[in-house]
C-alpha cells in the first residue's frame, strides 16, 4: 500500500490528532491545545463542523442500539474508535445487552492508553491497536479473537473511519476483506463525509495543519462499500436521517449559514455525513 502517513507515534503530540480534534468537537477534554487550533481553523472554515460530528456521534449510538436490540448482534468491531469519550459503543450496547462484547481498534498509541485504561475492569470490553489499513492483522489479533467469535454475527463499526483512506489505499478492497471474514447474519455500519465544497475546504486545513487529510466521496463511491450487503432501511442517507429518534428534532440550518448549493442546485443538507448499515446474507 501506498501510505499517505505512517502510524502515529508518542512522539506526534506536538501534531493535531484526528481523534483529539473530534474529542473537543465532541466536547471532550482529552485535546490539547494543537488539536484545539486544528479545530477552531475547521469551524471558522465551515461553520457546520460541530454539527456534522454531533450528528454522526448520534448516528452511531442509534446504529448500536438497533444493532444490539432489533439485528439481536452482541459482538462489534469498532474500527477506527477514536478516544473513549461520554456514551461509548461498550455502554451503548450494555444498555440492551449486557453481556455483549466490545472491541475497540485503533492505530493512535494515546488512544490505546487511554482506552485501556478505561477498559481495564471489564471482561467484555478490550482495545486493539491495530491499523484498518490492515484489515488481515485486525481480524488476527489475539485482543480481537479473545472476544470475538467469527463464527456468530458480528457489527463492525466504520463510523467516519473511511474517508481518511486514500483511494491509493484500496479501500473498498479493505471493506471487501472485512466482509469475506464476516459470517452470514453479520453487519457494517459507516458513515463518510460527502464530496462538496465544506469538506474539500476542511481536507486542505487538515493538510496544512499536518494532520491525517481525509477524501471526501461523491455518494456513489461511499455506496460501493456495501456492495453485497443489504440495506438496513431506509438505505444510504444523511446521517441525521438514519433512523432519528422520535423525540429528537431534526438538525436545522443556523440562521447565519450560507446556503450552499449541489451541483444539480438542491440545497445542500446541513448534515454533510453519508450513513448506512449493511447486513451480510
Amino acid at each position: 500500500m501506498n501510505l499517505r502517513r505512517p502510524a502515529p507515534t508518542a512522539d506526534d503530540l506536538a501534531l493535531p490528532s484526528t481523534a483529539r480534534i473530534y474529542d473537543y468537537l465532541l466536547g471532550g477534554h482529552e485535546n490539547y491545545k494543537v488539536d484545539r487550533q486544528a479545530a477552531k481553523d475547521m469551524v471558522a472554515t465551515v461553520p457546520d463542523s460541530p454539527t456534522a460530528v454531533r450528528s454522526n456521534r448520534a448516528f452511531l449510538y442509534r446504529a448500536v442500539r438497533f444493532l444490539a436490540g432489533e439485528a439481536g448482534v452482541t459482538q462489534f468491531l469498532d474500527i477506527g474508535s477514536g478516544l473513549p469519550t461520554q456514551l461509548n459503543v461498550h455502554q451503548v450496547a450494555h444498555g440492551v445487552s449486557p453481556r455483549a462484547h466490545v472491541v475497540y481498534v485503533d492505530y493512535d498509541p494515546l488512544v490505546n492508553a487511554f482506552g485501556n485504561a478505561l477498559m481495564s475492569t471489564t471482561d467484555t470490553v478490550s482495545f486493539a491497536r491495530r491499523d484498518l489499513r490492515y484489515p488481515g492483522e485486525i481480524l488476527a489479533d489475539q485482543q480481537v479473537r479473545e472476544l470475538i467469535d467469527f463464527d456468530r454475527p458480528v457489527a463492525v463499526l466504520l463510523i467516519a473511519m473511511l474517508q481518511f483512506i486514500d483511494e491509493s489505499e484500496d479501500p473498498h478492497g479493505i471493506v471487501g476483506q472485512l466482509i469475506e471474514a464476516l459470517p452470514s447474519g453479520s453487519y457494517i455500519a459507516i458513515s463518510h463525509v460527502l464530496d462538496d465544497p465544506r469538506t474539500r475546504a476542511i481536507a486542505d486545513i487538515q493538510e496544512r495543519a499536518n494532520t491525517h487529510p481525509w477524501t471526501p466521496r461523491p455518494a456513489g463511491r461511499i455506496r460501493h462499500f456495501f456492495d453485497g450487503l443489504e440495506l438496513v432501511e431506509p438505505g444510504l442517507t444523511v446521517a441525521c436521517r438514519w433512523r432519528p429518534d422520535p423525540d429528537t428534532p431534526m438538525l436545522e440550518r443556523p440562521a447565519d449559514l450560507p446556503i450552499l448549493l449541489n451541483p444539480d442546485g438542491t440545497e445542500q443538507d446541513v448534515d454533510w455525513l453519508l450513513a448506512g448499515i449493511g447486513r451480510k446474507p
